[in-house]
């Protein structure tokens, strides 16, 4: 059974000061990885990794996860391989299909039916795999070679089959999960799901069973590699209290009201209860799910973070 990877992310940067104490009191706590996002109006995502580890002595950095319909693969190839060179080797790399559809319209960039732009995010990881593995820069390498260079490569060989950082792709469709199966060091199960019959970008909470039946296939098209495979989950609320029911309600009341409290006691997505309660829901889950790599959003760092000593 894997050792627990505890995660972060950020949602906005108030000052170059608060940025960087978070970093650091995430660190203090144990969380071993902090992670941005790819949304319009939110921290860029490349900057935020490289100043996060320079404010850090040895959090990993990464995408939760990168909108794959934003780039292109020699672009984001330079990205990454700058990112990891700055951070001495820190980086991972989170990729997904995208899944606001106003961020498409804003951006200029065509918003496709979900299978074309799970394909999309499939075809990148090939092409990123070629470039950190093979020669993609066959024009620039006459020119570099002339002044004593050569086209940057990440520090890390893990990932992409052995070229590169390692590989996330986090969703919840048959489509990107097949490429998870296929590719990913990584496999995040996302805890959003998009509701039938409204608007792109109206989500609802998955369920455990929903969670179980994901997992269970990727295991199936992972064959052999199921194994070797992290689990990743994305943790939508996190409350510390001594009275789980109660909360559930309210929480259901508020905001989940696709879900019954049952189900938000049962689902992974949510983490309710005193702190000894949510590390033991943490272990349970990591024997249920084989959920070992568990992030939470940017306002739960610090309802988290003392429970990740007990675990």
């Amino acid at each position: 059974m894997r050792d627990f990877r505890f995660g972060f992310n950020f949602f906005d940067i108030a000052s170059r000061e608060d940025f960087t104490e978070r970093c650091r009191r995430g660190e203090r706590y144990g969380y071993d990885i902090a992670l941005v996002p790819d949304h319009l109006g939110a921290p860029a995502p490349f900057p935020t990794m490289v100043a996060a580890a320079d404010a850090t002595e040895r959090l990993r950095v990464g995408t939760l996860v990168l909108n794959a319909g934003f780039w292109n693969a020699h672009l984001l190839a330079r990205e990454v391989a700058t990112a990891d060179r700055l951070t001495g080797g820190r980086v991972e790399l989170g990729l997904g299909a995208g899944h606001m559809k106003w961020e498409f319209d804003a951006a200029g960039i065509a918003w496709e039916p979900f299978g074309a732009r799970a394909e999309r995010m499939a075809r990148l990881i090939e092409e990123l795999g070629g470039l950190f593995g093979g020669d993609g820069y066959e024009r620039h390498r006459p020119v570099a070679e002339h002044f004593g260079l050569a086209p940057l490569e990440p520090v890390q060989r893990g990932g992409f089959g052995g070229s590169g950082p390692p590989l996330l792709v986090g969703g919840t469709g048959d489509t990107v999960l097949r490429a998870a199966a296929r590719y990913a060091d990584i496999v995040g199960i996302a805890g959003a799901y998009q509701v039938k019959g409204e608007e792109p970008g109206t989500f609802r909470l998955g369920t455990a069973a929903e969670a179980e039946e994901r997992v269970r296939f990727v295991r199936e098209h992972a064959g052999e590699r199921a194994a070797g495979i992290e689990w990743n989950v994305l943790v939508q609320h996190v409350q510390v209290t001594p009275d789980r029911r109660a909360e559930a309600e309210r929480i259901r009341a508020e905001r989940l009201p696709y879900l019954t409290a049952e189900e938000i006691l049962d689902t992974p997505f949510v983490l309710l209860g005193t702190e000894a309660q949510i590390a033991e829901q943490l272990r349970e889950r990591r024997e249920r799910f084989g959920f070992s790599n568990v992030t939470v959003h940017a306002p739960f760092l610090d309802v988290l973070g003392p429970v990740i000593a007990q675990v």
